[in-house]
């Protein structure tokens, strides 16, 4: 039986999160690694191990080797690096490969960074290389399918089998943007209507402008630590990971079974629910991967926080507010925050962290805790990957 360390969380840090043409991407790293080290009361001779997460190195920015630039500039060099791609999930999976590192006893102390630019090409070739994250001969090259036709996909198919509505999508966008304006590190600051939704340019029906989350230029880091450094370091308040589950789907959708969910969302959050020992009931506080606003509604479902075909109601009755049945994406999520894809999974852990502490207090955003349980749900491409890690104060 393998026996593995408990790992925590002892410092976090969140870059601005927009369009970041002040600062290349070993500096707007550092706008992450800066504040987390002070989080955590440490330095970079501290650090054992780093693994960083970044799916489009080369593509969107310069730099093809970012891990190894970014660990230079943040004073890292020395330490065990990694870099981790699984498409708009590369941040978990570097999450995931560092919690690894120390509950198998290989270090005490590691660093995960998830760093994107994102908005250095131009939007046309963006789409392009964001197309080509499932399967490029079957979906772009026969087909010329983009993101948002993949899940618009899903919205025909969710909207077709359970009654949900444009209206219902609208909600998604209008109580995120809610929330990211109460974020000083959001990207989309503006207040927005469910009329707004509906009236904005029409990019794959019936998905529109504003159901579609912005390309973002971000980073995120965390430090973990094992419980024995925890205990030597006399951290205030340690956030344990209390389980990772992860899984993947089919590159080619054609060989999905449905397309009202996706089954790696499902499966990674059975097994993270089965390795915390909780249920979906005892989860406060969310962040889930809205990309665009159906696949937050579709999270509801795969997640457990309601029953299949009842996301659209969640949020019509204000389920995933503060101060509802489950708060989701409090901090603007995907669709508003703003989604640098390596650098998603790190930024979602660190709200929670935050939320877990008691220190979300940005005019409200803090969420009432009951059993201080918190879960991040991370997908890569269309449920090509998926991620669920479940925190625990």
């Amino acid at each position: 039986m393998i026996c593995l360390r408990k790992v925590a969380i002892i410092g976090v840090g969140n870059s601005k999160f927009g369009i970041r043409n002040d600062v290349n991407v070993a500096e707007l790293t550092f706008e992450a690694v800066k504040p987390s080290f002070e989080d955590a009361g440490l330095a970079a001779k501290d650090i054992e191990f780093v693994a960083l997460g970044s799916a489009g190195a080369g593509a969107w920015y310069e730099e093809l080797l970012p891990a190894v630039v970014a660990a230079e500039y943040c004073g890292l060099t020395k330490a065990g690096l990694v870099r981790c791609e699984a498409a708009c999930a590369s941040g978990s999976a570097a999450f995931q490969t560092a919690y690894s590192v120390i509950a198998s006893g290989q270090a005490e102390i590691a660093m995960v960074l998830g760093v994107e630019k994102m908005r250095e090409i131009d939007s046309l070739t963006a789409m392009e290389w964001i197309g080509r994250a499932g399967y490029y001969f079957w979906e772009f090259h026969n087909f010329g399918l983009t993101f948002p036709a993949y899940y618009a996909l899903y919205a025909n198919a969710h909207m077709a089998k359970f009654g949900t509505t444009e209206e219902d999508l609208a909600l998604v966008a209008v109580k995120n943007h809610k929330y990211a304006i109460m974020n000083p590190l959001a990207h989309l600051q503006n207040k927005i209507t469910v009329d707004d939704v509906l009236n904005s340019m029409v990019i794959a029906s019936p998905l529109k402008l504003f159901d579609c989350c912005p390309m973002t230029d971000g980073a995120a880091s965390l430090i973990l630590a094992s419980e024995e450094k925890v205990k030597q370091l006399d951290v205030d308040t340690p956030i344990w990971v209390a389980g990772i589950g992860c899984s993947s789907g089919t590159a080619n959708l054609s060989k999905r079974p449905d397309y009202v969910g996706l089954e790696a969302s499902v499966l990674a959050a059975q097994r993270a629910y089965k390795t915390a020992g909780i249920s979906p009931e005892q989860i406060d506080v969310a962040e889930v991967h809205d990309c665009f606003t159906i696949a937050e509604i579709m999270a509801y479902e795969d997640l457990g926080f309601c029953s299949k075909g009842e996301g659209a109601k969640m949020i019509r009755e204000g389920q995933t507010e503060i101060g509802g049945k489950i708060p989701v994406n409090v901090d603007g999520g995907l669709k508003a925050k703003g989604h640098p894809i390596g650098a998603t999974g790190c930024s979602m852990i660190y709200e929670l962290t935050k939320q877990l502490r008691g220190e979300a207090v940005e005019k409200g955003r803090q969420v009432q805790l009951k059993n201080y349980i918190a879960l991040a749900h991370n997908i890569g491409g269309t449920g090509h990957y998926c991620y669920v890690t479940i925190l625990r104060r």
